[in-house]
């Protein structure tokens, strides 16, 4: 377990310092602008009524979504890994954030109590297409795969350029255990960028021994939205921040001459359009892109549909068309067919499907993981968390989720493309790579599959160059800041929650200069243990 020591819970006091009259504005509502607005009342002693959270949708908490009920059925666009040993900033903020359920603990001791009772070792990662479990005892590897991984880890960034993932393997790489076990944990795709994953191998280093059994995820005890959207939203709300949603930002105006300043903001609140002016002093912190954005929700009998751009793409290209160094949207946002997959989430009126899925996977609900289907034509997967996962769900309600990597190829069971499915059409086809085909008609008639197209939702993953993400605050400015998924932080992972937490308290400590440090990335490759044991499990 990673202990968080003193230095990063801010022991030190900041500096005195005259916050009257001061406003920051989050554009956007999702986990790095509450988080900013955290580190800002925490560690600033900013006062919460002159923090101002814009948000376009009619809730909070972005990409950490969780809502629905027994009769419409639930719905969780993404699901989330939380990791102990790399989500330093993470820890550390929800270390301060007061349990809702558990007076006089914090949502982080809630998480660590709530995962040591419900510790995660899976006894079925993979599934072939005779509806066995496979022996993923051996990685698969040849010595051309641990060749080509070496180089990969010791080759610096800026030399593999846009190079993707299927520009540094072969193709035995992609059919390698390993492979369908880490590309279906993180998401990703093979021409996906090799800088990606290189970080991720560095990063995660640690998860590599235990990929098998995903022992290193740190489950919450609701989903995200349920147990840490929620509560960091009633901290804020408890010291004052004011939250305006239905409020669209749609551009900025700068300040004419060198450096970077936000002059002006425009929106368009509750349909009216309306501008703001930004004074000296005021911060801006964007949310530029979004992965779930343009997300679309079917039913069990209509399809997704694919939407094209939202808000936060449009108002990122409109910023980079006049601003120069903040970034390259068009790389993230124009290759769709290279980003998007697609998510469903299944509410089940009584525990047939778990009872057959805990017996078939060996592991009860809640203390399995991703159960992967490699020989799926969509690459899919299925994750049955603790129940209930919703704070509203009764008792015999069972909700799980799972998602396909590859949406427009064609169904083993279905002969249809996974984005023309409906949601019964989705689960049709789970229930057979399963081979439950003698509880198929029951399952049917008493579920509710909503299948979700993501357009976006490895965009970040994407090939790019190291100036198409702005620094969380580019050279030059003295009041704007980039905290999502798409600004640029040396050496960390996009995807994660720890992303987003840290770019926000980058952004708030740099332009306020407040001089505390923040909790620095693990450097896992230097450690002799971590580094024997990758090297004794990549010969398995």
């Amino acid at each position: 377990m990673f202990l968080l020591g003193p230095i990063f819970l801010g022991e030190a006091m900041v500096m005195s310092t005259d916050y009257s009259g001061k406003q920051v504005y989050f554009v956007g509502g999702g986990l790095a602008s509450l988080a900013g607005a955290a580190f800002l009342v925490r560690d600033c002693d900013f006062p919460g009524e002159q923090i101002h959270v814009l948000e376009e949708m009619h809730v909070l908490g972005g990409s950490n979504d969780g809502a629905g009920d027994e009769r419409q059925g639930y719905v969780i666009r993404g699901g989330r890994m939380l990791n102990d040993e790399a989500y330093e900033n993470t820890w550390d903020l929800l270390s301060s954030i007061p349990s809702l359920d558990h007076p006089g603990q914090s949502v982080r001791d809630e998480i660590v109590a709530f995962d040591t009772a419900h510790p995660t070792h899976s006894n079925a990662r993979l599934v072939n297409k005779h509806g066995q479990v496979e022996d993923v005892t051996s990685m698969g590897f040849d010595t051309a795969d641990r060749l080509a991984m070496a180089k990969l880890v010791m080759t610096p960034e800026e030399k593999l350029g846009k190079a993707r993932i299927h520009d540094w393997f072969g193709p035995h790489f992609f059919e390698t255990n390993f492979w369908y076990m880490w590309a279906t944990t993180f998401a990703f795709q093979p021409w996906h960028s090799a800088v990606e994953l290189k970080r991720y191998m560095l990063r995660f280093m640690h998860e590599f021994p235990r990929i098998q059994t995903l022992e290193g995820v740190t489950r919450t005890p609701y989903n995200q939205y349920d147990s840490i959207i929620v509560p960091l939203y009633r901290y804020l709300e408890d010291h004052g921040v004011d939250f305006s949603l239905k409020c669209t930002v749609t551009d900025l105006d700068f300040k004419e001459g060198d450096g970077i300043t936000v002059t002006r903001m425009h929106m368009i609140q509750d349909g009216t359009p309306a501008t703001l002016d930004i004074a000296e002093g005021d911060l801006v912190l964007i949310t530029n892109g979004s992965m779930t954005e343009s997300s679309s929700l079917g039913s069990m009998t209509t399809p997704p549909q694919l939407l094209g751009k939202g808000s936060s793409w449009e108002l990122w290209e409109r910023i980079a068309a006049k601003q120069p160094g903040v970034g390259q949207p068009a790389t993230f946002a124009d290759h769709i067919d290279e980003s998007k997959w697609e998510s469903f989430t299944v509410t089940c009126q009584d525990s047939r499907f778990f009872d057959l899925m805990e017996a078939f996977s060996r592991n009860k609900a809640g203390s399995g993981a991703l159960v992967t289907f490699k020989d799926s034509s969509w690459l899919m997967s299925i994750v049955l968390a603790h129940q209930p996962h919703f704070r509203n769900q009764p008792e015999h309600v069972k909700v799980f989720w799972g998602y396909g990597l590859f949406p427009d190829k064609v169904g083993d069971y279905v002969p249809k493309r996974m984005s023309d499915c409906s949601g019964e059409e989705i689960l049709t086809e789970l229930l057979h790579h399963l081979h439950f085909e003698k509880d198929l008609d029951a399952i049917l008639s008493t579920a509710n599959c909503i299948p979700c197209m993501m357009p976006y939702i490895t965009a970040q993953f994407l090939p790019r160059l190291i100036d198409d993400r702005p620094k969380v605050i580019p050279d030059g400015s003295t009041n704007l800041a980039f905290i999502s998924q798409f600004c640029e932080i040396p050496d960390d992972v996009v995807f994660t929650e720890e992303y987003s937490i840290r770019a926000a308290r980058m952004a708030v400590y740099g332009l306020l200069d407040v001089q505390k440090p923040i909790a620095p990335i693990h450097q896992y490759q230097y450690d002799v243990r971590i580094l024997l044991q990758g090297l004794v499990t990549s010969f398995r």
